[in-house]
């Protein structure tokens, strides 16, 4: 499977060090699980963060906006005998940043998507049926954000049968959240990954943070990997890719990106987009829209935007390419072997 992974360097902690010089700084790990996966955090620090206080952080993210959770508060907005809610810090701030992209993205990312995917099977109920064309049209007025309404921190529906899915970036949201509150806590230097996005701040042991991404070995097969390093400071990073979560229906695979506008499932030639971005929400927005793109479209769209910089894999002529925005070289380990 290709995703994001943290290069692990197994090493000591270092306690007999840190007793004969408490001001040296020394690596410290949280590791766990939360919001359906797995997290990891790595910091330099002599600050001691505990782990009690990450699970809290990220329980109060889920309740929020957990689709799995059925008292979160996403759940009670989408059920139909709810109007109104007043939105939590979380909630208003997701939203507003869905709202934005939205925009950015010519509808493509649209937070009332919630109704096809779920008739598409990938809500949290599974699958119940291959959808008809008629049911595809009847669920369509449902999707769009002009049935949403924001009056301060409420949030209205203008119609009972709509529903928002906030997937998209709640979880490089969370990454943000726990960056922001290591920052708080006087802590300059970490990694922070879930479920395999990742931000970084400072360096580790005096050198940027590498972390590895995974790219075809073979033009062949997508199975048959080998590995980017990428040097990040002070950047978040982010994949999306068809394989993540898909299922066939008659003899086709579909994945989980689902044209707002159509109504249908995407079909494209790109298998995977990876985002580098200043915040792991930004990043987890634009990996998103870039499967709906064609390759050069992608491109000169990321070209066109300061701070993102995007990384291709697409199914051509028979064989996995590979391509690049400018200046996402810059972030490779030795790309001039490339």
């Amino acid at each position: 499977m290709l995703r994001i992974i943290v290069i692990i360097v197994q090493i000591l902690l270092g306690c007999f060090v840190f007793a004969q010089h408490p001001n040296v700084s020394h690596e410290q790990v949280i590791q766990g699980r939360a919001q359906g996966t797995t997290y990891l955090i790595r910091y330099f620090s002599n600050q001691v963060i505990h782990k009690d206080n990450i699970d809290s952080l990220l329980n109060s993210i889920d309740a929020s906006m957990s689709l799995y959770n059925p008292s979160s508060l996403i759940s009670i907005f989408n059920q139909a005998s709810t109007k109104v809610i007043h939105m939590d810090p979380h909630m208003a701030e997701v939203v507003r940043k869905g709202l934005q992209m939205h925009k950015r993205t010519k509808g493509y990312f649209d937070i009332t998507i919630l109704p096809l995917v779920k008739l598409w099977g990938f809500g949290a109920e599974g699958v119940k049926h291959d959808p008809t064309d008629y049911e595809v049209s009847a669920i369509l007025p449902l999707v769009g954000i002009q049935n949403l309404k924001i009056r301060g921190k409420k949030l209205i529906k203008n119609n009972p049968g709509v529903s928002i899915d906030l997937n998209g970036i709640a979880q490089g949201y969370s990454v943000d959240v726990v960056a922001q509150y290591l920052e708080d806590n006087n802590i300059q230097n970490y990694l922070v990954e879930i479920g395999g996005e990742i931000r970084v701040k400072g360096t580790k042991e005096s050198k940027s943070w590498q972390i590895a991404i995974q790219r075809p070995l073979s033009r062949l097969a997508i199975d048959s990997l080998t590995h980017y390093k990428l040097n990040l400071k002070d950047k978040a990073v982010t994949t999306s890719g068809t394989y993540e979560n898909r299922r066939v229906v008659g003899q086709t695979h579909i994945s989980h990106h689902i044209n707002p506008i159509t109504g249908y499932p995407v079909k494209n030639v790109i298998v995977s987009a990876t985002v580098i971005a200043n915040t792991a929400m930004e990043a987890d927005a634009f990996d998103n829209y870039f499967m709906y793109l064609k390759p050069s479209s992608a491109i000169e769209f990321a070209d066109k935007i300061k701070g993102i910089e995007v990384y291709l894999i697409y199914f051509d002529n028979n064989s996995y390419k590979e391509v690049f925005s400018k200046g996402f070289k810059n972030y490779i380990y030795n790309a001039s072997a490339i």
